[in-house]
């Protein structure tokens, strides 16, 4: 299972973490989800390679900007 690690702008507190693992967790192959919210960076876990864009679009669309892998 590979685990990606992108770096998010935007993140400040709690409810952001809350937010970023609840829409990047709801989608198709994701497995896990880990914000650490000190780095500015959130570690997907899928079950094949992960589609960049489609998180993008979900982390955009939350509010964050995700902007690329680390």
């Amino acid at each position: 299972m590979p685990a990606t690690t992108y770096a998010v702008s935007g993140m400040s507190c709690g409810h952001c973490e809350a937010t970023l693992t609840k829409v990047v967790g709801t989608l198709d192959g994701v497995i896990g989800v880990e914000v650490d919210l000190g780095s500015g960076r959130v570690t997907v876990t899928t079950a094949a390679e992960p589609d960049d864009a489609l998180i993008a679009e979900a982390v955009d669309e939350a509010g964050y900007e995700l902007t690329g892998r680390v």
